[in-house]
């Protein structure tokens, strides 16, 4: 498998790279709540990963660990279109609706708007990624590469 990319090779679409740096600022961020967690007991609570994890994180800091290198492996491989990546990056986001499946419903019905618009707001943000990562430009982008 070859990692380098010659110069004839496609540059990462906008779009992408914005995504594949969501996905290193998210990673980066488990990664310190994860490391502190684990290094300094007591400093940062379980909730702190309570939005990226949504409810992995009763699972501890080496979940934080865990999705975070996840994060970073998608993020790397986004960045050098590796198709792997998009198609994982995709995954990840259809899990991440998943999951908010239960916190939305609990929101309609205990009729906390505050909360059931951040949700959906990032509902929306997961399923534009999924929606971006297949189409026929982007696509292309990492079958070229």
């Amino acid at each position: 498998m070859n990692f380098r990319r010659t110069a004839s090779q496609t540059a990462c679409p906008t779009g992408v790279a914005v995504i594949a740096f969501a996905f290193l600022l998210a990673s980066a961020y488990l990664l310190a709540a994860g490391g502190l967690m684990l290094f300094r007991p007591g400093l940062v609570g379980m909730a702190a990963g309570a939005v990226l994890l949504s409810g992995l994180e009763v699972a501890g800091p080496y979940m934080f660990l865990l999705i975070a290198a996840l994060g970073l492996a998608i993020s790397w491989g986004l960045f050098h279109l590796h198709n792997w990546a998009r198609r994982v990056a995709a995954l990840a986001a259809i899990a991440g609706i998943v999951l908010l499946i239960p916190r939305i419903s609990d929101d309609v019905v205990s009729l906390r708007v505050g909360r059931l618009a951040w949700a959906a707001l990032q509902m929306t943000v997961r399923v534009l990624i999924v929606f971006y990562l297949y189409q026929s430009p982007v696509r292309e982008a990492f079958e070229a590469s």
